[in-house]
């Protein structure tokens, strides 16, 4: 299983922007198909956004569509979630995930608030 670490979640302002990273363990970070998904308290776990294992093609819930942008460094072995214009209902724990056949990893959560 390879090893998610998510950061870059906070306290912000309606309206602010915020950018989550998630650092992957694996050499072979490549062949994964990234996603980061939301759970809001009481709710369900929700896709935000994905990427193709070459980064050319994503998607993305309705919800986010042009606010949020979803990138990755595979040098890096790094996915990241560009949030802006972001409102209180986008607070949530953001998850990352990784998919490859069988393979289904996630990390731990980062907490993103959004409040004035």
């Amino acid at each position: 299983q390879v090893q998610l670490v998510e950061s870059g979640g906070g306290l912000v302002q309606p309206g602010g922007s915020l950018r989550l990273s998630c650092a992957a363990s694996e050499i072979t970070f490549s062949i994964y198909a990234m996603g980061w998904y939301r759970q809001a308290p009481g709710k369900q776990r929700e896709l935000v956004a994905t990427i193709t294992r070459g980064g050319s093609s994503t998607n993305y819930a309705d919800s986010v569509k042009g606010r949020f942008t979803i990138s990755r460094d595979n040098a890096k072995r790094t996915v990241y979630l560009q949030m802006n214009s972001l409102k209180p209902e986008d607070t949530a724990v953001y998850y990352c995930n990784a998919k490859y056949i069988t393979r289904d990893s996630w990390g731990q959560g980062t907490q993103v608030t959004v409040s004035s």
